[in-house]
């Protein structure tokens, strides 16, 4: 499944989701791609949109392929493979507070004159705009688990079948609308994927009525 760009996935999602209209769910997006889809989906199902901050870890001398992730607790999820791309202790230790700076910066862009929606008891969708290793998708969840929401829902147009099985004891349930095998990045599975700004997110957010 080709998607035409994240508005259709959204969209597409939207269907997905359908149960959860007028529940009053809380849609949390992956900055930045993710945030103009989460936008149509809290719209859509009647919800609240947020973001939820996580950055991946990105492997020495190769920023695209990432060996981890980090929360805007601190708390760090690293792959099984890190140290064999030569990520080594120091080297994790300045990633992760390289990544963690970046998150203190886009909170205080984002959301500057509130805090972050309190998730608790709520039923939580987190939305990317797909998957590749999940390692991101991975400290989302976890950050999101430990504030106790009502039901937690991970939800992704597109993601390979092992990335699905490694997220989704992390949540109780996974939505993902396509499962391809042969994946090498998510960009290849839309038409049209531009890069999303921190200006658009900014708008996005502020237009969304929570920054108010």
């Amino acid at each position: 499944m080709v998607f035409a760009n994240r508005i259709a996935a959204a969209k597409q999602l939207v269907a997905a989701l359908s149960e959860y209209r007028d529940k009053h769910p809380l849609v949390l997006a992956i900055p930045r791609g993710a945030v103009p889809m989460g936008k149509i989906i809290a719209d859509e199902l009647n919800g609240e949109l947020d973001v939820v901050l996580v950055r991946k870890l990105r492997a020495p001398g190769n920023p695209e392929f990432a060996i981890g992730s980090v929360d805007e607790s601190g708390w760090v999820y690293l792959a099984d493979y890190a140290s064999q791309v030569g990520a080594d202790k120091e080297y994790i230790r300045n990633e992760v507070s390289t990544q963690l700076e970046t998150i203190r910066q886009r909170r205080s862009e984002y959301t500057p004159i509130r805090r972050p929606i309190d998730p608790a008891a709520r039923i939580v969708i987190v939305i990317d705009d797909g998957l590749a290793t999940g390692s991101t998708m991975l400290a989302a969840l976890h950050a999101l688990r430990a504030k106790q929401p009502a039901e937690l829902v991970c939800a992704v147009p597109v993601a390979p079948p092992d990335t699905l099985e490694k997220v989704s004891g992390n949540a109780d349930r996974v939505i993902c609308l396509s499962t391809p095998r042969n994946f090498s990045a998510v960009a290849q599975f839309y038409m049209d994927f531009p890069q999303v700004t921190d200006e658009e997110v900014i708008t996005i957010l502020a237009t969304s009525g929570q920054a108010h």
